[in-house]
């Protein structure tokens, strides 16, 4: 994907499209861009969570997983419970 039509599909997504949304969700997963999802994630959108959760977790990136669950995400501090368990 070029540089051009990156911008554009977050500029669409920042406008609301959901289908735009849920492309930066894939192309953020496929990437490992915790950045992106983040940012994702704050704006409200509950599959960039899911999506920072299953990273993380494959990662062992128990500060992410501590960082979601204190956001909020019940799954995230499932799977801490089970790491740390």
């Amino acid at each position: 994907m070029s540089e051009s039509d990156f911008s554009a599909l977050q500029d669409r997504a920042a406008n609301g499209d959901p289908d735009a949304v849920d492309e930066l969700i894939e192309l953020a997963a496929e990437r490992e861009d915790f950045d992106l999802l983040r940012q994702l994630a704050a704006n409200g959108s509950q599959d960039a969570v899911d999506q920072l959760v299953e990273l993380a977790t494959e990662k062992g990136d128990v500060e992410e997983l501590r960082r979601l669950a204190a956001g909020g995400s019940r799954d995230a501090a499932d799977v801490l419970s089970e790491l740390e368990g």
